[in-house]
């Protein structure tokens, strides 16, 4: 290949595809196997996203409607956070009343989905891109949101599930 070649097309897809595969290879060995659910550390990732996020805003803050944008990709993404926590499979053992979670097929097929809109997404996003560095910029904040909105709202689901599950196994238990 000479310098002055762009490369193909075809590696703008087939690399993200294959990126794409690799990680569903190792998620689906992980369906249907329970982990040990700590419902005491589900607040660490959220958190450390939100702070980095505000620390992203700070330093260079979105500008005019990009802040709406913003708060609809969190909306959005909180909404589509919600719907998959509650896909995911919580379960206590009556006995130890140890918590563990299991990764449901329908939870990873939605995972796949959102991956999906994230591919058509960043098609589209590429003509907002084409602005230059403010388009980028922009929405890179918008996705930030987007993640922020459902990486908190997946845990926020997943920790009031699990508490409801563990006082009704005590309850049960007495």
């Amino acid at each position: 290949m000479n310098a002055g070649t762009a490369p193909s097309p075809l590696l703008h897809y087939l690399i993200p595809a294959g990126i794409v595969l690799l990680v569903l290879f190792f998620r689906l060995r992980s369906v249907g196997k329970a982990r040990r659910l700590r419902v005491e550390r589900l607040w660490i990732l959220p958190t450390f996203y939100a702070l980095l996020l505000g620390f992203v805003f700070w330093n260079a803050p979105p500008h005019g409607l990009v802040w709406i944008w913003c708060l609809v990709a969190l909306a959005v993404g909180s909404g589509l956070g919600w719907m998959r926590g509650k896909l995911m499979q919580v379960a206590v053992d009556p006995d130890t009343h140890e918590l563990s979670q299991t990764v449901s097929p329908a939870a990873l097929l939605f995972f796949v989905a959102l991956i999906l809109i994230r591919g058509v997404s960043r098609n589209m996003a590429e003509g907002v891109a084409g602005h230059g560095q403010a388009g980028l910029m922009a929405v890179t904040d918008i996705l930030m949101a987007f993640a922020l909105g459902f990486i908190v709202f997946q845990r926020v689901e997943i920790a009031l599930r699990a508490r409801r599950l563990l006082a009704a196994a005590r309850a049960a238990r007495r």
